[in-house]
């Protein structure tokens, strides 16, 4: 290896937003991070969604008013000449 041109590697303390925080070797002194493996469902095994940003909600709100825009729409040029 060449000297002096790699990152310290340092103790670093991960802190979950479920409140786990455990201590592992990174090349940053401090890691936050939203799901871990306390909580997340595939080691817990509890079924839950994971939505940290609002993405679900947003998903629904978004295409909520459209309903069924794809059968309201008329049909393409190509599909009426046949």
């Amino acid at each position: 290896m060449q000297a002096d041109i790699h990152p310290e590697y340092v103790e670093t303390k991960v802190a979950c937003g479920c409140g786990n925080s455990f201590v592992t070797r990174s090349t940053r002194k401090e890691l936050k991070v939203d799901i871990c493996n306390a909580c997340h469902p595939f080691y817990t095994g509890k079924l839950k969604f994971v939505d940290t940003a609002g993405r679900i909600e947003k998903f629904k709100n978004k295409f909520a008013a459209a309903g069924y825009a794809s059968l309201n729409r008329g049909k393409k040029a190509s599909e009426k000449k046949k």
